[in-house]
């Protein structure tokens, strides 16, 4: 049984008629009969009642059309969704992320545009917290977060190893060392985001666990200002390496590691299990799934979950 012989036979039953069905299918009468004939040899039954002129199916006929019409379908739908997806030409993408993931989805976010100048992206701001019922409750696409979520029903892939780093204005007396301690740091002035997220979350229990006082002084909302205020010589801030990577290679801020903080930042994308990911969000995984493989260092891509 072949797809073109179901596509002749639904047509016979649309049409009611063999001549009708020939002249939709472009094709002679005696074409279509002879194709309807093989079919039922092949089945070893009959399938119109021959003794009726308006084309009445019979039983095994009425039991033929319904799974011929789904695997008709089936075969349209499997040809728009591989044509969707080598094309790429249209289509929308949409990722939850706070500010300091955003750093790590900017560069592959370059190179997504390069191959997909056709897909529309919009990254979304939100609190890390509700980044998985984001995507849970279709709001997005993908999620960026920095811890693994709790719910069973996401999908977590590791992509980039990131991990906190003191940062300092280069004038700052702590600027020139190779590492710090944690004690050393308890009389600076802290830069903090007003944001809560995971990261200033384990900065705080590590000060506490330590029973070093940590002075936060100022509490600012973006990671810019923070950098900023930092860079005008108010303080010291502790971040993400990923987040003032161009700032250092400017030499507009020091980052030095801090030894009690050495603990690492894993990066996740973060998608629903066993839903159907948009082509963009398929093309998206790819790319960072390159990445990993061109670039590798800090990069990575490790199925979590």
């Amino acid at each position: 049984m072949e797809l073109f012989q179901l596509e002749t036979f639904l047509a016979v039953v649309r049409e009611r008629s063999f001549s009708l069905a020939a002249s939709k299918l472009h094709r002679t009468q005696p074409a279509v009969s002879q194709t309807i004939r093989k079919l039922e040899d092949e089945l070893g039954e009959r399938l119109f009642d021959r003794s009726s002129r308006d084309g009445t199916l019979t039983y095994v006929g009425k039991v033929l059309e319904k799974y011929a019409s789904r695997l008709i379908t089936l075969r349209n739908e499997a040809q728009k969704a591989i044509s969707a997806v080598q094309q790429l030409q249209e289509g929308g993408l949409t990722i939850a992320a706070n500010e300091m993931t955003s750093f790590y989805l900017v560069h592959v976010l370059s190179e997504f545009r390069r191959l997909c100048s056709g897909i529309t992206v919009v990254i979304q701001r939100s609190l890390a917290s509700v980044v998985p019922e984001a995507v849970l409750s279709h709001e997005v696409d993908l999620g960026v977060v920095s811890f693994l979520p709790e719910q069973p029903s996401i999908r977590s892939i590791v992509v980039y190893l990131d991990e906190m780093m003191l940062v300092t204005p280069p004038n700052h007396p702590l600027a020139t060392a190779s590492e710090v301690g944690l004690r050393q740091l308890g009389a600076e002035s802290f830069i903090a985001p007003s944001v809560p997220s995971p990261s200033r979350e384990k900065v705080t229990i590590a000060f506490r666990r330590h029973n070093i006082p940590l002075h936060i002084v100022v509490e600012l909302p973006t990671l810019e200002a923070i950098k900023r205020f930092v860079m005008m010589g108010n303080g010291v801030t502790l971040v993400p390496a990923s987040c003032v990577e161009e700032e250092i290679a400017k030499g507009e801020l020091a980052r030095i590691p801090v030894k009690e903080l050495r603990f690492e930042r894993k990066l996740r994308i973060v998608y629903r299990k066993g839903g159907e990911l948009s082509p963009g969000a398929q093309a998206f995984l790819r790319v960072a799934e390159s990445m990993a493989k061109t670039r590798k260092g800090h990069y990575t891509y490790q199925v979590e979950r």
